[in-house]
């Protein structure tokens, strides 16, 4: 592959040679982006690692597996002193309070579920973090995701994962064009996890076998509402949870405690049929139960829309897309009708149950791995 001045592109893209080529690495200290991290450092690249800091160090060194914990860090900085490359911890807490963490708090007291890691990737990763990394004169900023970084006729476009078990775009739908340009997913194109670790073996690193983080970062052991009280007092507070027609069948200790689509748990025994969450009234402090069906929906309003396509998002009347409207499930067919620049209304051909405000919708090609970008899910007007 060469440029209009007949000198070959490197790995990354740039007509000129690695050495010369600055690469920040986003490093979390975790396998995958270590091993981006030591491939580009092999192949001859000026690598500089970064990892974040983003919460007290106190209570992230008590959890193992832990996103950007002290464990991370430590294992960051041992990965870079095998490598031979500078790397630097920079402390993100305020903008991690601020940015996410803040807004993943109130939006669950307003009875949605929130998706954090979106919302890092968005405003942190790939927002302050990418700054730093042009501060730093680097020529682009890479990580460990899963996901693809194709060049098409109009620009760079987001591609799915080869590896459909590892695919993160669901949580990297809001890549805008301009972050697109700058970034770089040396993983994407893998065919498994396992690829993944025979590469960290073959350079010898210390992280090789280190397992994949499975929570949140900052959410110890998975206990949502215990990190919630902490960070907003008295928000647990105790209602009744009632059938669709009003009827008073328990209480709850916090509709915090709940999600859409929940049946265990519930406290609510005896039934002929099993019951599950359908919606949460939080003025009133309800938890409300129904059937099964009652979870079934078509129509899902969409805002704050990031368009990855090459037209204009509103140059249709509608589209007709694939989307995701949770991370674990597939995608399905459905017609996208904007109504602005950055909202719209989808419609699925097949209803799907459990649909949730504060969740992604994510719009991918049908014929293609690529990503058309996507909107939140909100409780509509």
């Amino acid at each position: 592959m060469f440029d209009d001045g007949a000198h070959p592109l490197n790995s990354l893209g740039f007509a000129k040679a690695p050495k010369d080529t600055r690469v920040v690495v986003a490093m979390s200290g975790g396998v995958d982006s270590s091993v981006v991290a030591a491939q580009l450092a092999e192949e001859g690249y000026d690598v500089v690692g970064v990892t974040l800091q983003l919460y007290d160090h106190g209570a992230a060194l008590a959890k193992k597996g832990a996103c950007c914990a002290g464990r991370d860090i430590h294992d960051a900085r041992r990965v870079a002193e095998e490598m031979g490359f500078p790397h630097y911890v920079l402390d993100y807490e305020n903008i991690f309070q601020d940015a996410v963490i803040d807004e993943f708090a109130d939006s669950y007291l307003a009875g949605a579920t929130p998706v954090p890691c979106i919302r890092c990737n968005e405003r942190v990763k790939f927002k302050d973090l990418l700054n730093t990394a042009k501060d730093l004169d680097a020529d682009c900023m890479a990580t460990g995701h899963y996901i693809q970084r194709v060049m098409g006729p109009n620009g760079p476009e987001l591609h799915s994962a080869a590896d459909p078990n590892r695919d993160q775009s669901y949580f990297l739908f809001s890549t805008t064009p301009e972050q697109l340009a700058y970034l770089r997913f040396p993983l994407g194109h893998l065919p498994s996890k396992d690829a993944t670790r025979a590469l960290a073996a073959r350079y010898g690193l210390s992280v090789a076998d280190k397992p994949d983080s499975q929570d949140i970062c900052f959410v110890p052991n998975g206990n949502y509402a215990q990190v919630i009280e902490k960070l907003r007092p008295g928000a647990a507070e105790p209602g009744e949870i009632v059938d669709h027609n009003g009827n008073v069948l328990g209480t709850h200790k916090g509709v915090i405690h709940y999600t859409i689509g929940q049946r265990r748990g519930l406290g609510i025994g005896g039934l002929a049929d099993p019951l599950y969450v359908v919606k949460l009234d939080v003025d009133n402090r309800q938890v409300v139960v129904g059937p099964k069906d009652m979870l079934a929906t078509r129509t899902i309003p969409v805002r704050e829309i990031n368009w990855l396509g090459d037209e204009p998002f509103t140059s249709r009347d509608e589209w007709v897309l694939d989307v995701k409207v949770r991370s674990t499930r597939p995608p399905r067919e459905a017609i996208i009708r904007p109504i602005s620049e950055t909202e719209a209304e989808v419609e699925l051909a097949v209803a799907e149950e459990g649909v949730s405000p504060g969740q992604a919708c994510v719009f991918y090609d049908p014929d293609s791995p690529r990503i058309y970008g996507g909107g939140w899910i909100w409780k509509g007007r």
